[in-house]
Parts: C-alpha cells; structure tokens; sequence
C-alpha cells in the first residue's frame, strides 16, 4: 500500500475519531466503519452529488470544507451550510431510500471518507443497532439546522453574522472558505451588512481578512460574542 495513503488513512482515524458523529460511537462499529470505508479527495469547486440524485452513501470530512445546499423541489438549490472537519454529510438516503435531498460541492481541496449506501446496509445486516446510530447522525445534523434556523431569527445582523463564522468553522481550521456574498446568503444579511460586521470583529481581533480569504484569530472572542448577543 502507498505509504502517502497509509499516513492520509492515519490522518482520518485521527480527525474523525475525535471529533464528530463517529467519534461518538462504539469501538466495534467504529472499525466496521473503516473496514469499509473508501478515501477521497476533491479539489475547489468539485461536485460531490446534487439535489435529486441517486440513492447514495456518507461522506466524513477529514480536511478542508464543503457547501452545503438544499431547495424545494421546484425551487433552484440555495446554499446554508458549509461542512467542515469531524462533519459527516448524506445519511437521508440510506434511512429512507430515497433520492439526495441536498447537494455538496467542495470549496476548498478537500479529503473526505466516504461509505457506499451498501456498505451501511450490509453493516445494519450484522448489527442491530446500526440503523439507530446512522439515525443519530441525522438527529445530530437536524441539531444543527435548528440552530442556524434560531440564529437567522435574530434582529441583530451582527450576531447573525457572527453566529454563521462560528458555525461554519471548526478549532481545527479557522479558514472561513466562503466569499462575503456566501456569507451574506447563509447569514440571511445583506453584503453591506456582512462588510460592516467584518470591519467591527476585525477591529476587535476576532479575524483577519485577506484577499478573498477570512481567518479566524481569536475564536474564543467571537464566541463569547456570540454568547453574550444571546442572553440580550
């Protein structure tokens, strides 16, 4: 085997062990997890799978980070999340059979781990349980929507703003791999806005912006930000 594999595979273990959905998991159904599960990388702008598509499995992030989009059926996709490392993305179809009800693309070079629909099935053939821990990733996934959905209700386009950087980020890669406008359409704030609050949370250390990048640079600050805007 391609030692460069091996060290990448080493690599997954690492992020994805504890970090995440599978982190959470037993030892034993963990292994049966990386028994079958196949290594992959996508460059910038790389679909992964669209809305309506076929019947597929489950991607773990390792590296980099996805975006996330969704619509009504006679609606064009619309983006509101982005994936980032210890994330796993794609478990509808396996629970209900059916089509792909959100689309992901890479937008950075991204390393995922990805498990066949058929390799879940024939782990819930030996396991019992293994239909409720895939079930658990959708609970988790549906804990974040519901969060996003109560942050966007807010007034304040500051902590709107704030709260979508948080949430698309992780402690591991404070890369924000988003243009302002993307910002702007995830945070339900116009770019204006988006602007404005850049300008503030970099004044206050909280980020660096460059060209055509953001980096987060003190998350604690930003989180306690965030914090406080929500017992106000």
């Amino acid at each position: 085997m391609d030692i460069g594999r091996m060290a990448t595979l080493a690599h997954a273990k690492e992020v994805l062990g504890r970090t995440g959905w599978l982190s959470q998991q037993p030892e034993a159904f963990q292994a049966e997890i990386w028994r079958k599960a196949l290594l992959q990388r996508f460059m910038p702008d790389d679909v992964v799978f669209r809305v309506g598509d076929p019947i597929g499995g489950i991607y773990g992030i390792i590296s980099g980070a996805v975006t996330v989009t969704t619509s009504p059926v006679t609606a064009a996709p619309r983006l509101f999340h982005v994936g980032v490392p210890g994330d796993w993305i794609g478990e509808g179809p396996f629970l209900v059979k059916e089509p792909r009800r959100v689309g992901m693309q890479a937008a950075i070079e991204t390393w995922m781990v990805y498990l066949a629909v058929t390799a879940m099935e024939e782990i819930a053939s030996h396991d019992p349980l293994a239909v409720r821990r895939f079930t658990k990733l959708l609970m988790m996934n549906l804990d974040t929507l519901v969060k996003a959905f109560y942050d966007l209700h807010s007034p304040d386009e500051l902590f709107r703003v704030a709260a979508t950087l948080e949430r698309i980020t992780s402690h591991r890669e404070n890369i924000v791999p988003l243009s302002q406008s993307d910002i702007g359409v995830i945070s339900n704030t116009s770019r204006k806005q988006v602007n404005a609050a850049l300008k503030h949370f970099e004044a206050a250390g909280w980020l660096r912006r460059g060209y055509r990048s953001m980096v987060i640079t003190d998350r604690a600050g930003l989180t306690q930000f965030i914090k406080e805007k929500r017992l106000d």
